[in-house]
């Protein structure tokens, strides 16, 4: 069994989407493992997102992932990280594909509903970094 992070990220929350993010989930057979939610401040956005320091979009998406709560899960699953990466569509929405969350729900590149980790290094520092292991299920 392989474990990925998700993020429902600011936008997703304040448009009442928990609910429909969690729900196409269960339907493609992740199981969530652990869930809360947060609200990041602008250093605990800015250390998640580390990695794009040097980006151009840096600031204004750490700017946004601390505008307001966000949903923070565990996710569980045979290929969770490549199958929670195709349910969540191409981080540009208008290229994601039909049926995808972020194709149906973003409206923006940035805005873009939710965030995934994208291998398993990701995923092991990014779980690490919302959860500690009393907080997951077995």
């Amino acid at each position: 069994m392989e474990r990925t992070l998700s993020i429902i990220k600011p936008d997703g929350v304040s448009r009442g989407l928990i609910g429909e993010v969690i729900k196409r989930f269960e339907q493609n057979q992740i199981r969530i493992v652990a869930m809360k939610m947060v609200q990041l401040t602008k250093k605990q956005a800015e250390g998640f997102y580390a990695v794009h320091k040097a980006r151009p979009f840096f600031q204004s998406l750490t700017d946004f992932m601390c505008s307001g709560p966000v949903v923070v899960m565990v996710l569980e699953g045979e290929n969770v990280i490549q199958k929670n990466r195709t349910i969540m569509g191409a981080t540009n929405y208008k290229e994601a594909a039909e049926g995808t969350i972020r194709r149906d729900f973003a409206t923006d590149i940035e805005k873009n509903i939710v965030h995934g980790s994208d291998a398993p290094e990701t995923a092991s520092f990014e779980i690490g970094y919302f959860f500690n292991a009393f907080e997951l299920i077995s």
